[in-house]
Order: C-alpha cells, then sequence, then structure tokens
C-alpha cells in the first residue's frame, strides 16, 4: 500500500471513507501484496472504513480510459506538490520525508518555440 501501512491510511479516512490501493508487484513475488489485501479485506470487515486493493497491470487501452474519465471530471487525482525539473532533487527529499498526502509531480516543460523564421 505505497509507502504507508494499513493503519496509517485507515487513521486519515472519514468515518466512511474509501481507501483503494492500485497497483502490481514489479517481481514475480506476489506474497506482500497479497498480505496487503487479506489484511485489508480483514480490517474492513469490522468498520465501515473500506480499504481495498486493486492489482492491476496497466495497458494502453487502461490509460486511455483513465485519462477520459479524469477529462470529464469523474476522476480527480490527489496531487500534493509539483516541482519543476530543475527541482527534482528537492521533490525527491520531500518523499523521502513520508510526509506526502498524495502525487509528487514533476515537471519538464518544453523550450519556448524560437521567433525566427
Amino acid at each position: 500500500m505505497a509507502n504507508h501501512s494499513l493503519p496509517a491510511c485507515r487513521r486519515v479516512l472519514t468515518a466512511e471513507g474509501r481507501y483503494v490501493a492500485v497497483g502490481a508487484p514489479s517481481g514475480k513475488w506476489m506474497i506482500g501484496a497479497l498480505a496487503g489485501s487479506l489484511a485489508a479485506l480483514l480490517v474492513s470487515r469490522f468498520t465501515r472504513k473500506k480499504l481495498l486493493m486493486v492489482m492491476a497491470r496497466l495497458k494502453k487501452d487502461d490509460l486511455a480510459l483513465t485519462a477520459d474519465l479524469m477529462a470529464a471530471g469523474k476522476l480527480t487525482p490527489v496531487i500534493d506538490r509539483r516541482y519543476e525539473l530543475s527541482e527534482a532533487a528537492e521533490a525527491v527529499r520531500y518523499l523521502e520525508e513520508g510526509h506526502a498526502r498524495g502525487k509528487v509531480i514533476v515537471t519538464a516543460r518544453s523550450p519556448a518555440p524560437s521567433s525566427s523564421g
């Protein structure tokens, strides 16, 4: 469940909040992900707060659907902070502190088009 423990995720939810962790293990061993899913399922049985895990391998069509949902305002990503590429080291330091409440975005801006022609 990302870089936060199951109890930490549960603490920040409202009384009837939902936490959905989405991802897939990078290696062949799925024991950690399976244990997290089982723990979330068990905790959710005894409280109104629900903790769910969705394991997925992203595909191009899935990303296009996600983009469409975001464009329609039906899905809103939680973005904690934004940094310019020149501030990447600061962004990494912020992430290492473990206090991010959403995604941290590093943006590489395209150079301005030249006016010569």
